[in-house]
């Protein structure tokens, strides 16, 4: 029997995005399956376009495109029950780093046409699902500040360039956090981790994972660029932070607020605080490798 695949793709995704794009429909369809591809325009697009989709027409969907643009299918799923298979063509693609995707076209294509769906946790900031992290104050400041346009043309560096531009003015907020059981904290800068990769294969939360029923959360006490500096140094060496500048500490939620201060899901600017944040009920069904099963 032919499998029916729904392709949502983003062929703004990468510099190469288009032309892989094309590959993987050529790929797909040589191997026999059923492909309707639908091309995202703009932001918020694909959120959309998951929601349109007749959950009974297909038994799968395929997701060409970034962190962002898996995000957003996430976002507009009707039914959690329907399988996701990921081709990573992003700018970053930290949830296949995650998950060991791979890298090759081709073998992304053979595991999204044969690979087993496997269940995953995902976090919620409100009613908005993310894979993998939910920054808060200064990393969210800098991707609200990235450029499309650079990120396009030096990929990566645009994050490198934005963090230098907005520590020059950035002045932190105290945050306030209180988690499921009453315990409160307060601090500066807020990483709520579902998974242990952070900004590629930088490991800020080693403990966290996509399989896991609670977030590995990490929290800068104090304010200043001295602190955000040495923390970036200790991302950028693999040495964990630690106390009294940061701590570490595991929750199913958490409640955070600090007015105005700016919010990052999965690589995207989402919205300032306040915040209720929260493991999703719902499992989704996402095909990985073997090994990550």
């Amino acid at each position: 029997m032919t499998m029916r695949f729904k392709l949502i793709a983003n062929p703004a995704a990468g510099r190469n995005a288009k032309a892989q794009i094309r590959q993987a429909m050529q790929m797909l369809t040589a191997a026999g399956a059923a492909v309707s591809l639908d091309l995202t325009r703009g932001q918020g697009d694909a959120v959309k376009l998951a929601a349109d989709i007749p959950t009974a027409e297909f038994d799968r969907i395929i997701v060409a495109g970034g962190d962002g643009t898996i995000n957003e299918v996430i976002n507009g799923l009707a039914s959690p029950t329907l399988p996701l298979a990921i081709l990573p063509i992003g700018t970053t693609n930290v949830f296949a780093i995650e998950t060991g995707l791979p890298k090759l076209l081709q073998d992304a294509c053979d595991l999204a046409l044969n690979g087993m769906p496997t269940p995953i946790r995902v976090g919620r900031a409100g009613q908005r699902r993310f894979l993998l992290m939910a920054g808060i104050g200064f990393d969210a400041a800098v991707v609200q500040q990235v450029n499309p346009k650079v990120k396009r043309a030096i990929g990566k560096g645009a994050y490198l360039l934005s963090a230098f531009n907005t520590l020059i003015g950035y002045t932190d907020s105290l945050l306030q956090i209180t988690d499921e059981n009453g315990r409160h904290y307060s601090g500066y800068s807020l990483i709520i981790s579902n998974a242990s990769c952070y900004g590629g294969a930088f490991r800020l939360t080693p403990n966290a994972s996509i399989f896991h029923d609670c977030f590995e959360v990490c929290l800068l006490r104090c304010s200043g660029r001295q602190t955000l500096l040495r923390a970036g140094l200790a991302l950028l060496t693999g040495r964990p932070l630690a106390p009294p500048r940061a701590e570490i500490f595991t929750c199913r939620s958490l409640k955070v607020s600090g007015a105005g201060v700016p919010v990052q899901l999965d690589g995207d600017y989402f919205g300032t605080l306040p915040l209720d944040f929260s493991i999703d009920p719902d499992r989704l069904q996402i095909v990985l490798p073997t090994c990550r099963q």
